[in-house]
């Protein structure tokens, strides 16, 4: 069964691919949302999500349109 966290937490394990390109290994960004997709915990998730959504809308796009191709 699939429910939303473990949705969130693939998704996340791929957008942190993703920012290692855009934003770099070590960016706060990228590290919150590898530890997400590692661990699954709703504490890392919700860490994550925030440190997504402070990035600039333009790495945000890139990051997502990363994970369309």
């Amino acid at each position: 069964m699939m429910d939303e966290t473990t949705i969130d937490r693939a998704a996340m394990a791929r957008l942190a691919k993703a920012l290692v390109f855009i934003c770099g290994a070590e960016h706060p960004a990228t590290v919150a949302l590898r530890t997400a997709g590692e661990s699954g915990l709703e504490k890392d998730i919700k860490a994550a999500r925030a440190q997504f959504l402070k990035l600039k809308s333009s790495d945000r796009r890139a990051a997502l349109t990363m994970l369309e191709e």
